[in-house]
């Protein structure tokens, strides 16, 4: 049985950073899309960038094909120049012996990636790619609008 092909962009938004934030996730798979979106009190880009990948893989069903499309280096130079090996042989420590920033979304991620076979894109943001463009449009609008959730993991540096 073929895997499913299906591509993900994402893209995060901070208005402030930190500040409210929000994420946005267009799935694309044979003719169907779906479009994702949320946004929170408190929180920071990066935190943003990520998330919109993680509800995208969280959101399929079966393990898939995907290629995932970010412009965000922060996310796909972590995969694409193996950082997130690295992070996890050191226990989760930078090259400098830092603790690795947001350490709980890069697990969630690890977690979401695990039946998928993945190829990771960047894109870069706002030259009018139209489904990087639209996530932007989710993220930005997710950020500023009403009933904000709690980002649980921010925590304050």
């Amino acid at each position: 049985m073929t895997a499913t092909v299906v591509t993900i962009y994402s893209d995060g938004a901070c208005l402030g950073n930190p500040g409210p934030g929000g994420y946005g996730t267009v799935l694309l798979a044979g003719g169907h899309r779906k479009e994702l979106s949320a946004g929170y009190r408190r929180t920071t880009n990066n935190r943003m960038e990520l998330l919109g990948a993680i509800v995208g893989f969280e959101s399929l069903k079966r393990p898939c094909a995907v290629t995932a499309w970010s412009d965000s280096q922060y996310v796909v130079h972590a995969f694409t120049k193996n950082w997130i090996d690295g992070w996890q042989k050191r226990g989760w420590k930078t090259a400098n012996k830092q603790p690795v920033k947001n350490q709980d979304l890069w697990v969630r991620l690890l977690r979401a990636l695990e039946p998928h076979d993945v190829t990771w894109k960047w894109v870069r943001g706002h030259t009018g790619d139209p489904e990087n463009e639209r996530c932007d449009q989710l993220a930005v609008a997710a950020a500023s609008g009403g009933d904000l959730l709690d980002d649980s993991g921010f925590v304050e540096s």
